[in-house]
């Protein structure tokens, strides 16, 4: 159930921005909301991200990535000035909606969301099982092909059978390193 003020009810909106302004967006709204005195209308200001494993440089590190680039979400009743100070800050392209009129965002998209966000850690998705074909495309043995022997999921690590000089020869790698054929 969303929250209300009076008979006025605080939703979600997307807004539009331009791509790689989305943290210009939230700091200069954040300036307008306070320097407009809006702090009764426009209550949050939001990138949703997400922290992902990547492989940089044979390591493997965790990296913030935007769950949708080119939005911000914005925690706030809409009227007409409310809608003003928003559409107007630099780089905002519009509302998510039909015409000028913004559409909220579900509760169950939100809570949705920030479950997504609040992940601590992110979680190993190895969608590979044993005896399953891969290329290996990171690391010294890159390009090369092999089988998988063993998946230890905890670690998001795997050991693959790679034929080298006649006979098959296991590597660990991580899950990143290869992938399926």
């Amino acid at each position: 159930m969303a929250k209300q003020v009076g008979d006025q009810q605080i939703r979600w909106y997307a807004i539009h921005t331009y791509s790689g302004y989305e943290e210009a967006v939230s700091k200069n709204l954040k300036q307008r909301i306070e320097s407009m005195d809006m702090e009764d209308k426009i209550f949050n200001v939001l990138i949703p991200i997400e922290k992902k494993i990547k492989i940089k440089n044979g390591k493997r590190v965790v990296v913030e990535e935007k769950i949708f680039p080119g939005y911000v979400l914005v925690q706030m009743i809409v009227t007409d000035d409310s809608w003003y100070v928003v559409r107007n800050t630099p780089h905002v392209t519009g509302f998510l909606g039909a015409g000028t009129t913004p559409v909220p965002i579900s509760e169950e998209e939100m809570q949705y969301l920030q479950k997504r966000m609040g992940v601590e850690e992110p979680k190993y998705q190895i969608d590979l099982e044993e005896n399953a074909h891969v290329q290996i495309i990171d690391g010294p043995f890159k390009g090369f092909d092999g089988r998988v022997s063993e998946i230890d999921v905890a670690h998001g690590k795997i050991k693959v059978l790679v034929t080298m000089f006649g006979r098959e020869t296991p590597m660990e790698l991580d899950f990143l390193q290869v992938r399926k054929m």
